[in-house]
């Protein structure tokens, strides 16, 4: 494995973290506990380290190492995006490559560290991602298994389907409640996306932030079942999801939407918001099925 291709990943997950301010502007890199972080030595970190400075992500000072850019909150994030969007991650490259009948069902560590470049450390997260996704477990003795759930349109079409008779009913059930300290939570987390994460965050984090909208709406209903039954299924069409092709118009019509129903929530209008929530279903379903359809799905 080239030292290289280590290196493109370190920089691309690190990316990651300054673009969602996870790193904070002027934040120490050090090389030793980012390479103990990864599971590599100590070369690979400092070449990705060397990337990020180039795109001016990153800065080196002399004799102290490498921080992140004090101006990350505003310039350093495009050139972080940039780096982002050279290619997939390599979640998303595993995934798609599942989908696309380019793995086989039963794969080891090695052989994904060796097909996509990444970590010892690196592969365990994906893996165990995976497993939470629905779309892989461990196998008995070696070795993991990749399943087949929710790998094609209609499958997918099925899911949004389901949400559109749950998510509806769960706003007029007897026992939904709306939390107004949650509701103006998850107001500032969508004006936010509208205002920085989506110009700024990968795909990945994007569609887990509107998977995490519909799932701490449908808490309001006081019915564990619900919420159990919508994790499930956004859980299992991820798989699908990542397929798709989205654009920064996609998420500010999405964030719109749901500032909408938020609305509508707040003022106490449960059964306008209802059909609010149904109608951005189907919409987002219509939207996917089409995006899928061009790239081939």
């Amino acid at each position: 494995m080239k030292s290289s291709q280590l290196a493109e990943g370190i920089a691309r997950e690190l990316s990651q973290q300054i673009a969602a301010r996870q790193l904070a502007g002027g934040a120490h890199l050090g090389a030793q506990a980012l390479a103990d972080r990864f599971g590599v030595s100590r070369s690979p970190v400092r070449e990705a380290l060397k990337i990020l400075c180039d795109a001016g992500v990153v800065e080196q000072k002399e004799n102290r190492g490498f921080y992140v850019a004090s101006f990350a909150g505003a310039g350093a994030p495009k050139a972080s995006a940039a780096i982002l969007e050279e290619q997939e991650s390599p979640y998303q490259r595993i995934a798609n490559d599942w989908r696309a009948d380019l793995l086989p069902e039963e794969v080891t560590e090695q052989l994904l560290r060796d097909r996509y470049g990444v970590t010892k450390a690196q592969v365990q997260e994906i893996l165990a991602r995976a497993a939470r996704e629905g779309w892989a477990e461990r196998k008995a003795g070696y070795g993991w298994r990749l399943l087949s759930v929710a790998r094609s349109p209609e499958s997918f079409e099925q899911i949004y389907r389901f949400r559109m008779v749950i998510e509806p009913a769960a706003m007029i059930a007897p026992d939904y409640i709306v939390e107004r300290r949650r509701l103006e939570e998850l107001r500032t987390a969508q004006q936010r996306m509208l205002d920085y994460d989506i110009d700024h965050l990968p795909v990945e984090k994007l569609l887990e932030a509107g998977s995490h909208f519909h799932e701490e709406l449908i808490k309001f209903s006081n019915n564990p079942y619900f919420h159990m039954s919508l994790v499930r299924v956004n859980q299992m069409r991820r798989l699908l999801e990542y397929r798709a092709a989205y654009t920064p118009q996609r998420f500010i019509e999405q964030c719109t939407q749901h500032l909408a129903i938020l609305e509508l929530l707040g003022r106490g209008e449960v059964i306008e918001a209802s059909y609010a929530m149904k109608k951005h279903l189907h919409d987002a379903l219509d939207r996917k099925k089409k995006l899928m359809l061009a790239r081939g799905a």
